[in-house]
C-alpha cells in the first residue's frame, strides 16, 4: 500500500472524526438548552427552610386557601403604631389563620398567617409539619434569613421535653438540655427527634406550606421584627 493511499486513509479518519465532534458538540448544545428552559420553568422555592430539616411539601390547594385580610384588619394595620410598644404580646389562632400583636393590653395589629403543611393538632416530633400550640417567647431575631426576616421561638419547650422523654423519644441527656435552655431563656437544642427551628418568618400567607412555622407577608414580619425584642411572650392557640 503506497503513501497516497494513507493520505487519503488519514484525511478521511480527520473528516470523520470532525463530523461526530460537530455532532457532539450540537447535541451538548441541545441539552445545555433543554437545561436552561426547565429552570427557567421551574418555580423558585416558595419556603426559613433550616438545613437540619428535609424539603417542604407542595404549598397546599386551593382548598385550603387563606382567608384574606377583611376591611376592618387592613384598616387596624394602617394605623400607626404608637412606640415603643407597651408589654407587647403575640398571640397566633391557629384555626382562624390569624397572628394579633398587642401593646398595652390593646390588640393593634391582625395579620393573616399561614401554617405547617398539617396544621392540625400540636406538633410532636420533627417532620410532622404541624406548628406547635402553647405558651413560648422570641428567643433570636434573623436578620438574614431565607424567608426575609424571622423571630424564633423557643419550641421545645420544658412541657415538650418532659412528654418526649416519657416516650423515649429525647435521652436524659436531651432533656435536660432543653430544660436547662429555656430556664435561661435561651433558644433551645433544635437538634433532636422533637424537632425545632420554629420561626414566624415572611414568605407569603396565602395558604398553609411552611414545616412548622407561621408565615407572614413581608412586610408584616419587619413590623414584628422591628418592634419586638428577645423575650417577647408569643402564645399559639390551636
Amino acid at each position: 500500500m503506497n503513501r497516497s493511499h494513507f493520505s487519503v486513509i488519514d484525511v478521511k479518519g480527520v473528516t470523520s472524526r470532525r463530523k461526530r465532534h460537530r455532532a457532539e458538540v450540537f447535541a451538548a448544545a441541545i441539552l445545555l438548552a433543554c437545561a436552561a428552559l426547565a429552570s427557567c420553568a421551574r418555580p423558585a422555592p416558595a419556603v426559613e427552610v433550616p438545613a437540619a430539616q428535609a424539603a417542604a411539601p407542595a404549598p397546599f390547594k386551593d382548598e385550603t386557601a387563606v382567608a384574606p385580610p377583611s376591611a376592618e384588619e387592613e384598616e387596624l394595620n394602617r394605623r400607626p403604631l404608637k412606640l415603643p410598644l407597651k408589654n407587647p404580646r403575640v398571640v397566633v389562632r391557629k384555626a382562624a389563620r390569624r397572628v394579633e400583636l398587642f401593646s398595652g393590653g390593646e390588640r393593634v395589629r391582625l395579620f393573616r398567617a399561614a401554617l405547617g403543611f398539617a396544621p392540625e393538632g400540636d406538633k410532636e416530633r420533627q417532620g410532622d409539619g404541624r406548628t406547635p400550640e402553647g405558651d413560648f417567647y422570641v428567643c433570636m431575631k434573623n436578620g438574614r434569613s431565607n424567608f426575609y426576616l424571622s423571630l424564633g421561638l423557643n419550641y421545645p419547650d420544658a412541657a415538650d421535653a418532659a412528654r418526649a422523654l416519657r416516650e423515649r423519644l429525647i435521652t436524659r441527656a436531651q432533656h435536660d438540655r432543653i430544660v436547662r435552655a429555656n430556664r435561661e431563656g435561651r433558644c433551645p437544642p433544635w437538634d433532636t427527634k422533637l424537632g425545632g427551628e420554629i420561626f414566624i418568618h415572611g414568605g407569603g400567607s396565602a395558604s398553609d406550606w411552611t414545616l412548622g412555622c407561621v408565615a407572614l407577608e413581608n412586610q408584616h414580619v419587619k413590623e414584628l421584627f422591628d418592634h419586638l425584642p428577645t423575650g417577647t411572650p408569643v402564645r399559639i392557640e390551636p
